[in-house]
C-alpha cells in the first residue's frame, strides 16, 4: 500500500489527537482513583462512534476513515500495543516462592479457573448467546469465550493498583500476581482452541482439538525449556553484538521472533509476546529485569498501550450496540461466580475470612486480559460488536472495584493476609529513604 504525504499527515493528526486524549483522560482517571485504562478507553469512546460519531458523524468519518487504508494503519498500531502489553505482563510474572506460598498459589489457580470456567460454560446456554454470535457463527467457540471472560484475571491492572497503593512487595501481591499469571496462561490455551475452531469454519474433530491443544502446550513448553536454555546460552556471549549494541533492542527482537513463531504455528501471537516476557524474567537477574521492565513500560505506556486501549474504545458503539440490562446481569453473574470460587478455595486451604475476601476481589480484576480476550474474539469473528462491548465493559468495571476496596483496607489498617502484618507501604519506604 502506497501512501501519499497528505495521507500520512492525516493519519499522524488523527493518531496524535487520540493519543493526547488517551493520556489526558488516563491522567484525570488516576486523579480520582480510577485505573488509567478506563480513561484511555474513554478517549476512544469520546472520539469514536459513541460520542463524536453519534453527534458529528462527518467529523468522525473524516478523522478515522479519511482515506483508504487508514483503518489498517490503526489496526497495525493496535496490534503493536497488544504485543507490548502482553510482553510487559510477562515481565511481571512471579518466579520465586516459599513452599507455603506455592501451595496457596497452586490451590488458587485451580480454584479460580476450573469452577468459574465450568460455570461460564454451563451458563452460556442460559445467556441467549446465539444473538451475540460473530461472523464465524460458532456456538462452541462463543461458549469458550464466555467461560474465559468469567475466569480471566488481569496482571497489568492489578499490579498497577498494587504499585500505586505501595503494596507491590507484599506477600499478598506476590501470590495474586503469580496466580493471575499461571491462571491466564491456561485460559490463553483455551482461547487458542476457540480461535482454531472459528478459523476452521466450526468443524469440530478430535484431531483438530488434540492438535490445537498439543501445539499450544508444546509452544509453552518449548519456550520455557528450550527457549530458556538457548536464551541463557547465547544472550551473554562475547560475540552477541546485538545485545551489546542495545539490550532493550535485543529483548524486543526476542519478543517479536517468538510472537512471529506463534503466528506461524497458528498460536495467538500475543501468547508469544507473553512467554517472551516470562522467559526473560526467568533468565536474568532481578535488578536487570526491573530495569528492563521500567524501560519497556516507559515505551509501551507512553505510546503503544494507550493507543491500543483508545482504539478498543473506537470500536465500541455504546449508543447502538450495547444492552445495559444484559450487561448488568452478566456483570453480577461473572463477579459472583469468580468471588465464590476464590473465596471458597481460600477458606478450604485455611485462610481467614478477610484474606479470602481480599484474594477474591483481587482475582476478580479482569482488566487488560479481559479486553484482550474481547479484542481477539471480536477480530476472529467469534462474537459480534454488542457482546464485544459487554466483555470490555466487564473488564473495566471489575478493574475499578479492587482499587476502591484495597484503599479502604489500607485506610482501615486491615491485614491483607498473614505475613503482611505491620505493613510499611513502598511509598513510606521511599519517604524514609529520602529523609
Amino acid at each position: 500500500m502506497s501512501l501519499q504525504s497528505i495521507d500520512i499527515a492525516h493519519f499522524l493528526f488523527a493518531m496524535g489527537c487520540l493519543l493526547a486524549l488517551a493520556h489526558l483522560l488516563g491522567f484525570l482517571a488516576e486523579r480520582i482513583f480510577i485505573p488509567r485504562v478506563i480513561g484511555e478507553i474513554s478517549a476512544g469512546l469520546v472520539l469514536g462512534p459513541t460520542l463524536l460519531g453519534h453527534f458529528f458523524p462527518d467529523i468522525f468519518q473524516w478523522m478515522f476513515l479519511g482515506f483508504e487504508g487508514e483503518g489498517k494503519l490503526f489496526g497495525l498500531v493496535y496490534q503493536f500495543g497488544l504485543l507490548m502489553l502482553m510482553f510487559s505482563s510477562g515481565l511481571k510474572f512471579q518466579t520465586k516462592f516459599s513452599k507455603e506460598d506455592l501451595k496457596i498459589t497452586s490451590a488458587l489457580v485451580v480454584g479460580a479457573t476450573i469452577p468459574a470456567f465450568i460455570a461460564g460454560w454451563l451458563a452460556a446456554d442460559l445467556l441467549n448467546v446465539t444473538s451475540y454470535l460473530g461472523s464465524a457463527n460458532n456456538p462452541l467457540a462463543i461458549k469458550i469465550i464466555i467461560a474465559i471472560s468469567i475466569a480471566v484475571t488481569s496482571i497489568p491492572v492489578i499490579s498497577k493498583i498494587f504499585n500505586d497503593l505501595g503494596i507491590m512487595r507484599t506477600r499478598f501481591a506476590k501470590i495474586v500476581l503469580a496466580c493471575a499469571g499461571v491462571h491466564d496462561i491456561l485460559l490463553w490455551v483455551a482461547l487458542g482452541y476457540a480461535t482454531a475452531i472459528a478459523s476452521h469454519g466450526g468443524t469440530i474433530t478430535f484431531s483438530l482439538g488434540f492438535t490445537t491443544i498439543l501445539i499450544n502446550i508444546g509452544f509453552i513448553a518449548g519456550v520455557l525449556l528450550i527457549g530458556h536454555f538457548l536464551f541463557n546460552r547465547f544472550t551473554f556471549l562475547k560475540n552477541n553484538f546485538l545485545f551489546k549494541a542495545s539490550p532493550l533492542g535485543y529483548f524486543l527482537f526476542i519478543m517479536f521472533m517468538l510472537a512471529a513463531l506463534a503466528g506461524y504455528l497458528h498460536v495467538e501471537t500475543i501468547f508469544g509476546a507473553l512467554l517472551a516476557g516470562i522467559m526473560i524474567k526467568l533468565s536474568i537477574p532481578t535488578d536487570e529485569v526491573d530495569r528492563i521492565e521500567h524501560t519497556v513500560s516507559k515505551i509501551s505506556f507512553s505510546w503503544f498501550t494507550p493507543l491500543y486501549f483508545a482504539i478498543v474504545g473506537l470500536q465500541l458503539n455504546l449508543v447502538k450496540n450495547f444492552n445495559p440490562f444484559y450487561f448488568l446481569g452478566f456483570l453480577l453473574f461473572a463477579c459472583l461466580i469468580q468471588t465464590l470460587s476464590v473465596y471458597i478455595t481460600s477458606r478450604l486451604i485455611k485462610q481467614d475470612r478477610l484474606t479470602s475476601l481480599n484474594l477474591a476481589i483481587a482475582i476478580n480484576d479482569r482488566g487488560g486480559p479481559g479486553i484482550v480476550l474481547a479484542s481477539v474474539a471480536y477480530t476472529t469473528g467469534i462474537i459480534n460488536q454488542e457482546f464485544f462491548a459487554v466483555i470490555v465493559m466487564l473488564a473495566l468495571v471489575t478493574s475499578f472495584l479492587p482499587g476502591v476496596w484495597f484503599r479502604l483496607v489500607l485506610k482501615k489498617k486491615w491485614r491483607l493476609m498473614p505475613g503482611d502484618e505491620n505493613l510499611v507501604l513502598d511509598k513510606d519506604k521511599e519517604l524514609i529513604d529520602n529523609k
